[in-house]
């Protein structure tokens, strides 16, 4: 079990809830086990989530690498304001993943009488060390959810996770999985990867945007994100600017990815003419049904390989990972 903090490790401060308990403090509060589980614990760190980045996330990677033949599975406690994003990078950071790797957290902190905290990791527990289970999975409220499949679309309430486009891979019920995916690796070998690119921009349209702030996007930024409306398009006021800074730098050098604000169903460039007419103007990426977060952190990960093509850069944006992707163009 590796501890980052969150929710699930704070109490009330007179500045607000602050994650202070350490590993063995947090476990003092977990329910018996009535199976036989051996736990060992890591202190990686003791942030609110909002202050994880990258190097947390390489830093959990490193972890899990270097002990990753010793253990059955892995459960990281971690606060719930970014454990989306982190469970997307640590699907691309650790691939085929035959072992469970399973982030949970909570909405109350453990020592409260009245907490989620307790359940969510207890699932997470009999989750990890089942031996049919794998891959890198957030387990919140009874739901077993893709790590790249996950967000966080509820402030307060216990159930504050969903699986967007994507169904939940199993339930957790009464200490019981019950399984609707079969779990099945998506490679012969587990493959771990140690760098991120921090070079990620993310330009989220509102109504009467701008060209203003394209230019010093387009110099400090690799990979630059468009939340663009509905189901996808660039409108009039930054079109032209936009095609035209793309193409003032070489190819494969500014990798421009377009999604949607919206939360479900994703996006289809090819619906509406102002989605439509970049085609054949500007090399770009679609995420269709992609979760944000996953476009983020896949993003980051390509980046941080190093310099390629833009055919290359296509070629892994559009492999699927940990069920990230289902629409897809043909590459």
């Amino acid at each position: 079990m590796l501890f980052t903090g969150g929710t699930i490790a704070s109490i009330k401060t007179e500045y607000g809830l602050e994650p202070i308990l350490d590993a063995s403090q947090i476990l003092s509060y977990l329910p018996a086990l009535d199976r036989d589980i051996f736990i060992e614990t890591i202190q990686v760190c003791n942030l609110d989530s909002t202050n994880v980045d990258s190097k947390v996330w390489i830093k959990l990677e490193n972890i899990i690498e270097e002990n990753y033949k010793i253990y059955d599975g892995f459960v990281i406690c971690h606060g719930t304001d970014t454990m989306a994003y982190t469970a997307a990078a640590l699907s691309y950071l650790i691939q085929n993943t035959v072992k469970p790797i399973v982030l949970t957290g909570s909405q109350q902190p453990i020592q409260m009488e009245i907490t989620d905290a307790k359940k969510n990791l207890y699932d997470s527990i009999i989750y990890a060390a089942d031996k049919e289970s794998r891959g890198v999975c957030v387990i919140f409220d009874g739901k077993v959810i893709a790590g790249t499949r996950a967000k966080k679309t509820k402030s307060f309430s216990y159930h504050a996770f969903s699986s967007i486009n994507f169904p939940d891979l199993a339930s957790m019920q009464h200490g019981r999985i019950v399984r609707y995916f079969p779990c099945e690796a998506e490679g012969n070998q587990t493959i771990f990867y140690q760098a991120m690119s921090q070079k990620v921009y993310v330009l989220k349209l509102t109504p009467g945007i701008g060209p203003e702030i394209l230019g010093p996007i387009f110099k400090e930024y690799s990979g630059i994100i468009i939340e663009s409306f509905g189901v996808g398009g660039i409108p009039d006021s930054i079109l032209d600017d936009f095609c035209n800074l793309v193409k003032q730098y070489k190819e494969g050098s500014k990798v421009i990815v377009m999604t949607t604000q919206v939360t479900y169903e994703g996006s289809n460039l090819s619906t509406y003419e102002v989605g439509k007419r970049l085609n054949g103007r500007i090399p770009y990426l679609e995420a269709y049904d992609m979760n944000f977060e996953a476009v983020y952190a896949k993003l980051m990960w390509i980046l941080g390989m190093g310099e390629k093509s833009f055919s290359d850069i296509e070629a892994l944006f559009y492999k699927k990972i940990n069920y990230d992707i289902l629409l897809q163009r043909v590459v």
